[in-house]
Parts: structure tokens; sequence; C-alpha cells
């Protein structure tokens, strides 16, 4: 996974965090942390606009074939 794609992650991590607060107590904590509040503050959109950029990069990681099980080859049987 490159520094992209674990940026991305984080992003999407708080971003799910954040619908969580959302959905549980009417609570969105990127504006009122960013935004005053406002679900319309300049950085608080910001901040939404990446995590949704986020969430397409880490998209693409979920039909990414799997590193690990990639390299590995099927046993030669001998005929």
């Amino acid at each position: 996974m490159n520094t992209l794609q674990r940026i991305s992650l984080l992003l999407v991590i708080i971003g799910a965090v954040n619908w969580g607060l959302v959905g549980l107590f009417q609570f969105d904590l990127v504006a009122a942390l960013f935004g005053g509040g406002e679900q319309s503050g300049a950085f608080a959109r910001i901040i939404y606009t990446l995590v949704g950029i986020s969430g397409l990069i880490c998209l693409s990681m979920l039909f990414k074939p799997d590193e690990q099980f990639a390299d590995k080859r099927e046993p030669e049987t001998e005929r």
C-alpha cells in the first residue's frame, strides 16, 4: 500500500467515524472542528471533499488483487 492509499484510507476512516457520530448522536465532528458547527464552513467543505475523493481511491483498492497471494504460484506436479 503506497502513501496516497494510506492517507486515503485514514480519511475514509475519519469520514466513517464522523457519519457514525451523525447517525448516533446527530453530532458532526468535522463541522464542529473545522466549520464552526456548520456544514457550510469552507474548511469543513474541503475536508468533506477530501474524504469523498479518498473514498474513490479506496474503491480502487477493493478491486486490486491481494499482493500477499499474487506472488504465490501453484505447486507444479510431475506428470
